[in-house]
C-alpha cells in the first residue's frame, strides 16, 4: 500500500498546479509522475484527493478528483498569546508542537519584560505548514504579528479569557479547574490564554488584563519556561475543548 502524500495548497480548488516548494518536493524527493495520486490540504478545513496530470522539471499539475470536507476535532477557537523568548528555536518548538496538538491562533506579545521586541513570522509560518502536513490538520493556525500587551488586552474579544502568571500578590485559580466545565458544553467557548515572558508579566500588566475581563490563573505548582507554559495551556485547553 502506497503512503498517502499530503501537500499544502491554499485555495486548492481554484488552482491546477502545486506551489513551487511543494512541487519540488513532489518531483525531486517523492518522484511523483503523471497518474500518481496525492492529497491536498487547503488549511481551511478541506482535503482533496487529486491526480498528477503533468510532472515536469519544476512544475506539478493536478486535477482534483474528490473533495473531502473535514470536521474540526475541538470546539471553539483556541488562541494563545505569548511573549516570544530571546531564543527563536524555543518559539519555533512551541509553534510546531501546538500545531500538532491543535490550536487556532497564535499572537506574539510585546510586554514590559519581554526579551524579544521584534518578530518575523516567515520562517515560523513554514514550520507551522510542515507541522500541519505532518499531523494532517485540516486547519492551519493563524500566526499574528507582534502586538503590544496593552493593544491586545484592550481589544474586543469574546469567549473565555485568561492570564497565566506567577505574581503571588494577585489571587490565581487553577486553569484546568476553571476551564474543565467547557468539556460538558456542546458548542464550546472561544478561549484566549496570555503567557508572559521569562520575567513574567508585571503586576500592572496583570491588573490591566483583569480590568479588561481576563481571569487570573496558574498552570500548576511548577515554574515553567515561557514556551513550556504556552504548550501546557494549549494541552489543558484541548482536553476541555475536544469533541
Amino acid at each position: 500500500m502506497k503512503e498517502i502524500r499530503f501537500f499544502y495548497v491554499p485555495s486548492a480548488p481554484e488552482l491546477t498546479e502545486l506551489p513551487m516548494e511543494e512541487a519540488l518536493h513532489a518531483l525531486r524527493v517523492l518522484r511523483l509522475k503523471s497518474g500518481d495520486e496525492m492529497y491536498l490540504m487547503d488549511g481551511d478545513g478541506s482535503f482533496y484527493r487529486a491526480e498528477v496530470t503533468i510532472a515536469a522539471t519544476k512544475r506539478c499539475m493536478y486535477e482534483i478528483k474528490e473533495v473531502l470536507p473535514q470536521e474540526k476535532a475541538w470546539k471553539g477557537n483556541l488562541h494563545i498569546a505569548m511573549a516570544p523568548t530571546k531564543m527563536m528555536d524555543r518559539v519555533e518548538w512551541f509553534c510546531e508542537k501546538a500545531t500538532e496538538i491543535g490550536i487556532d491562533e497564535i499572537t506574539f506579545l510585546n510586554c514590559k519584560q519581554s526579551e524579544r521586541k521584534v518578530m518575523r513570522t516567515v520562517r515560523l509560518d513554514k514550520i507551522v505548514v510542515s507541522a500541519v502536513k505532518q499531523s494532517r490538520k485540516p486547519w492551519k493556525p493563524k500566526l499574528n504579528a507582534m502586538m503590544s500587551f496593552k493593544d491586545f488586552v484592550t481589544a474586543p474579544r469574546g469567549g473565555k479569557k485568561y492570564i497565566a502568571h506567577c505574581n503571588e500578590e494577585i489571587e490565581r485559580k487553577d486553569f484546568f479547574t476553571e476551564i474543565f466545565p467547557l468539556a460538558s458544553t456542546e458548542s464550546g467557548d472561544d478561549v484566549t490564554v496570555l503567557i508572559g515572558p521569562e520575567g513574567d508579566f508585571s503586576v500592572d500588566e496583570v491588573r490591566m488584563a483583569l480590568d479588561n475581563g481576563y481571569e487570573s490563573i496558574t498552570l500548576g505548582s511548577s515554574r515553567l519556561r515561557t514556551e513550556t507554559a504556552a504548550l501546557s495551556a494549549t494541552m489543558i485547553a484541548q482536553l476541555a475543548l475536544r469533541k
